[in-house]
């Protein structure tokens, strides 16, 4: 979890827990890294096309329980073997050209208006920390929580030390709220899957972003908020913007990707 406790945290702090996938960006983060994982010699062609398909899937239907424990098993029978700082440089060197012209203006200028509001923005997701973690810092979040795969040898096992999913998700929120003062009644948290019913409901002000159909009659249900997010622009293209808090999104978007992918990128050049 990319969270540092704080040392006497206030306990009426206000947060804003985000779902990446579809909420914030329009693709699922960890399908969106195949192109360059098969380029690095990591998957197959045969694993490209499965996962294009299962992101035209996604998109068009969205994930229930049973399809997000089949992704789960293919990743992480996928990923056993691979190793961690090949992965991270491949996420940081790619980050830029691939996650920034996924990203929702909508959630680009939410995100600014609850910092504005002094609130903390935390990702919340189930796709692995080394994707969830540099798309987070280059969202400007404060916080992010993902899941963690068990690492031997700087290798990935295979298996999950935390799956950031469902009831997850919640324990990871509440960890949070501890750590760092947030009063769970007054935070906010945005998602577009029925399968994320319990982080929603772990707050005082959810919200159903895209939501599918069943997270769509459970929001009617409660009298939840519906947002519809349908304009993925490269951040690079708002820089010229108007509104200060797009620009200012746009900074953070373009400097935090530069810094992470010029830091991991030299490292790797060193280490070959």
């Amino acid at each position: 979890m990319n969270a540092r406790p704080s040392a006497h945290p206030e306990r009426d702090r206000v947060a804003a827990f985000f779902d990446l996938d579809k909420t914030v960006i329009a693709k699922s983060s960890a399908l969106a890294f195949s192109k360059p994982f098969f380029a690095e010699g990591l998957i197959t062609r045969r694993s490209v096309l499965q996962s294009s398909y299962a992101q035209f899937l996604f998109l068009l239907s969205g994930a229930d329980h049973d399809q997000m424990e089949r992704m789960r098993a293919h990743l992480t029978n996928m990923t056993a073997g691979w190793d961690v700082e090949q992965i991270r440089a491949i996420v940081a060197e790619t980050l830029h050209d691939i996650v920034d012209p996924l990203i929702y203006a909508e959630a680009v200028d939410l995100i600014a208006d609850h910092r504005a509001r002094g609130h903390d923005v935390v990702i919340v997701s189930a796709s692995g920390e080394e994707v969830v973690t540099p798309i987070a810092t280059a969202l400007g979040a404060t916080h992010s929580t993902a899941t963690r795969m068990v690492v031997e040898d700087g290798r990935y096992t295979g298996e999950l030390e935390f799956y950031c999913y469902g009831d997850g998700k919640v324990e990871a929120m509440r960890e949070l709220a501890a750590s760092h003062g947030y009063d769970l009644t007054r935070c906010y948290a945005y998602s577009d899957s029925v399968t994320d019913l319990p982080m929603l409901a772990a707050v005082g002000h959810p919200t159903a972003v895209n939501p599918d159909r069943a997270l769509r009659r459970a929001a009617t249900e409660n009298g939840w908020p519906v947002l519809s997010f349908s304009n993925p622009v490269s951040m690079r293209s708002r820089l010229h913007a108007s509104p200060r808090s797009a620009a200012a999104a746009a900074a953070a978007l373009l400097s935090g990707a530069a810094v992470v992918g010029a830091f991991t990128y030299g490292a790797r050049r060193r280490k070959r």
